[in-house]
Order: structure tokens, then sequence, then C-alpha cells
């Protein structure tokens, strides 16, 4: 049989949801600072990633989305020569925000999140 049925992982603490919470949202510093929204999840799952394995867990699933994301606007950029860029990168901020506010509050929730169409670079 499968370890993880024999042997569940217990639910990750209040204190591991909320740092696996924050993150996600520590993306939203790429509205302040540029690249904040690489940095501030690096940085956060630098400092955490020790604290739970749920932490680590969302920690790096929310860095590979935001590498992802940061590929996917360099496209958008590259093709705002023949004008499909423009509505493109409208089109995956509005997808970023709206998967990185599921993201942080599936992690408070304690549930484990994996963003669709996200190239998982850091393992």
């Amino acid at each position: 049989m499968n370890d993880e049925l024999q042997n569940p992982l217990p639910p990750p603490s209040q204190e591991a949801r909320q740092w696996a919470m924050f993150c996600h949202f520590a993306a939203f510093l790429g509205l302040v600072f540029p690249f904040g929204n690489l940095l501030g999840p690096l940085i956060l799952w630098q400092v955490k990633k020790d604290l739970d394995p749920f932490v680590d867990e969302q920690g790096k699933e929310a860095l590979n989305f935001q590498i992802s994301v940061a590929l996917a606007a360099v496209v958008c950029f590259i093709l705002m020569v023949v004008v499909i860029g423009f509505p493109l990168l409208m089109l995956l901020g509005l997808a970023a925000l709206v998967l990185t506010i599921i993201a942080g509050i599936k992690a408070n929730e304690g549930q484990s999140y994996r963003y669709p169409f996200s190239w998982r670079l850091v393992k």
C-alpha cells in the first residue's frame, strides 16, 4: 500500500498555514518593486522553508508560478510588436491575480494548491 495512506501527514499548524499563505501573497510585492513578484516568494520561502514541510511545498509552488508568469510576460512583451501581446498581457495579469488569491486562500485553509499552467523549475 501507499505510505501516504498508511501514515497520513498531520495537518499543518496555523502558523505554517499562515506562512504558506504569505509565500503566495508575497507576489503582490511586484506591484510595488520591480521583480518583487519573484523576490517576495523567493525570500519568504528561503527564510521559512524549514518551519514546516507545508511551507516548503507551497513556497516552491508560489515561486515556480511567479517564474512562469514572468516568462509568459516576456513573451507577451515580444508579441506587442504584432499587437496581440497587449490583450495577452492583460489576460495574464488577471489570471495571475486570481490564481494567486485562490492559492493563498487554499494555503491558509491547510490545503496544498498546485497552480495550473506552471513550469516547475524549483524542485
